[in-house]
């Protein structure tokens, strides 16, 4: 039978996605062989995914399963907001705190009069958290007392720990650890206090140890930056579907064991590996759902998946207002992992990566699956190893030849794309977690303002999409960038008495950063052709996630001024966003496949109707 080549082409003027096949005669690049009785065709992986069903009743667990791990780990990123809470504290002292020294005191005297002449007032005029008077201040009883009567008395630091509000939270990895046996000193007022000592179980990371905090911080989200190196390289060498099993493994043991670690540098550790597999939940449970849907229905699970860090969100508010022990809330998060890890056997590996690593047999068994589920089983048994081994033959490969990171920064086009789009994608990274881990600063009900955050972060991520395919690329990256910035650096010049017009440009500013980063990775992906494509969205990631391990360290930046972290943390959207403003607009331009096509769509206006009338793939939404 003589063979024909289908080419798919439109006459002009119509959509990119009509699909009226033209027969066209010549060699075949993608070959069908025309059946005959039992004669099979070959064809591309698309094309075995919508025999077997594409988007089904397979898609739709495999979603509800992949998805619901994604709500976990946002509670994962954000845990410490909670778990790493600063409660209000002063020192211990032995008027207020010991027993025997009470009843030494001449006379009776409220608890605020004992407080008053044992601790100076801080820069707010609240009790100083950090320095407390060598002997009692008595003369500040007297009704003529002045701030120069105790401003001159000799002050010292909290030689003997502190004594903690325990009204929002029974502990936190900030407080003192208790050591077993070790009898806790007098409470009084919903305040529990203990002796600082040099044991190993006792952490205090207030006044000199207060950087600690952001450095676990910053420890975890290295840890992702780690492991999204480490499971990219597994994944692609043993498959998505058992990094995503022993990634689900790894969580639940390594979170569990940080909430019995005794030690600092314990629980930071594990606070790591705990991260490094986070990143192996995200990046395969991203990598099943594209492979395992077809190309229309891959923007639906895509934001089904995105807006489940939303609902995340929501989620770790809730679970964190339950829950106010530190080590019971990390078990409390962790502990889902174990489900996960077990269904997690029986989701199917990825039949793409199986063909494109040989494995075919195997792949074949997963797309019969799969077709069984859709209820396609005539379908998937009609298929066989040659038609698999013929899909091998048609995956397109592009031609990587001399494109390499070098590319990306020695080719002028690339270079001002790839500089660009790392800054947005720092700025992005640096903002969101830098802010987000430390919502303390930025309201008083941190339960509610954490909800808040993930409801707006809903309508923002689906809305953002409207926006991307209306007003175009960079004029939403633009300003998705420049408004979180602007209502960052209004926070400065409100009242911290003003706390709900704070909370309400915090959590503004949170929800269009969420925009952004909805902007730059459909952006991003749109700058650069495809023969590096991947390099150069990898190298934004990784900005990213090297701007997330920044941000909670510009935190210390406060003991100069309040207003220093939020001044950093403004700018850098603010400056990012203008620079985005030098790249160019790719909507409803076709995705460029090489180098030349980045040339040549600088030099001259590409429409979404090609000169021939046929288009491949473009970026239109």
């Amino acid at each position: 039978m003589h063979m024909k080549r289908l080419v798919w082409s439109e006459p002009r003027g119509k959509q990119a996605h009509h699909t009226d096949p033209v027969i066209d005669p010549g060699p075949a690049s993608v070959k069908w062989k025309l059946r005959g009785g039992t004669q099979e065709k070959p064809m591309a992986f698309p094309e075995l995914l919508d025999r077997v069903g594409g988007l089904g009743r397979f898609q739709l667990f495999q979603t509800v399963a992949l998805v619901t791990p994604i709500l976990w780990v946002t509670t994962q990123n954000m845990l410490e907001n909670f778990s790493a809470a600063v409660p209000h504290h002063r020192c211990w002292v032995p008027l207020l705190d010991n027993s025997t020294s009470q009843a030494s005191i001449p006379g009776v005297f409220e608890p605020d009069v004992l407080l008053a002449v044992s601790i100076p007032p801080g820069p707010d005029q609240q009790p100083h958290q950090c320095l407390r008077f060598r002997q009692p201040q008595w003369q500040l009883t007297e009704s003529n007392a002045t701030a120069t009567n105790w401003s001159d008395a000799a002050t010292e630091p909290c030689e003997d720990g502190w004594v903690y509000d325990h009204g929002t939270f029974r502990s936190t990895i900030v407080t003192t650890v208790t050591a077993p046996g070790r009898p806790k000193s007098q409470s009084q007022k919903g305040c529990t206090s203990q002796a600082s000592s040099l044991g190993s179980n006792h952490w205090d990371l207030v006044c000199d140890s207060q950087a600690l905090r952001p450095m676990a911080q910053s420890i975890f989200l290295a840890g992702i930056l780690v492991g999204a190196a480490v499971c990219g390289h597994a994944s692609d060498r043993f498959g998505r579907r058992r990094v995503l099993t022993w990634s689900y493994l790894l969580v639940s043991m390594s979170g569990t064991a940080a909430a019995f670690m005794p030690t600092f540098p314990l629980y930071c550790l594990f606070r790591f590996l705990l991260a490094s597999a986070v990143a192996g939940v995200m990046m395969n449970t991203a990598s099943l759902l594209m492979e395992w849907t077809s190309a229309q229905g891959s923007p639906l699970v895509m934001t089904l998946n995105a807006l489940g860090f939303s609902f995340g969100q929501v989620l770790t508010g809730s679970v964190a207002y339950g829950v106010r022990s530190w080590r019971m809330l990390q078990l409390a998060v962790s502990a889902p992992f174990f489900l996960f890890f077990v269904y997690s056997w029986w989701l199917p590996e990825s039949a793409r990566w199986l063909i494109t690593v040989g494995k075919l047999d195997q792949g074949l068994q997963e797309l019969q699956r799969v077709a069984a589920v859709n209820r396609r089983k005539a379908e998937g048994d009609t298929l066989t190893m040659e038609v698999l081994q013929s899909a091998m033959q048609e995956e397109p490969s592009g031609d990587k030849a001399g494109a390499s990171l070098s590319t990306l920064l020695h080719t002028p086009g690339l270079r001002q794309r790839t500089f660009i789009s790392m800054l947005c994608w720092f700025a992005f990274g640096f903002t969101f977690y830098g802010l987000a881990l430390d919502l303390q600063a930025l309201g008083s009900n941190i339960f509610l303002l954490q909800a808040l955050i993930g409801i707006v972060d809903l309508p923002v991520k689906t809305g953002s999409l409207l926006l991307i395919s209306r007003l175009g690329r960079r004029l939403c990256q633009v300003s998705f960038l420049v408004l979180p910035g602007l209502c960052i650096l209004s926070n400065i010049l409100v009242p911290h008495g003003m706390g709900v017009l704070r909370s309400s440009l915090a959590v503004l500013g949170l929800g269009c950063l969420g925009g952004a980063f909805t902007c730059v990775t459909i952006f991003s992906s749109e700058l650069f052709p495809t023969v590096i494509r991947m390099t150069a969205v990898g190298l934004g990631q990784v900005a990213a996630r090297g701007g997330a391990m920044l941000g909670p360290l510009i935190r210390l930046l406060g003991v100069y001024g309040s207003w220093m972290p939020l001044l950093v943390y403004g700018v850098v959207p603010v400056l990012s966003g203008l620079a985005a403003l030098l790249l160019p607009e790719t909507k409803n331009l076709p995705l460029p496949d090489t180098i030349q096509d980045i040339q040549k769509q600088s030099v001259k206006k590409v429409t979404h109707d090609t000169p021939d009338g046929a288009i491949l793939m473009s970026t239109r939404l």
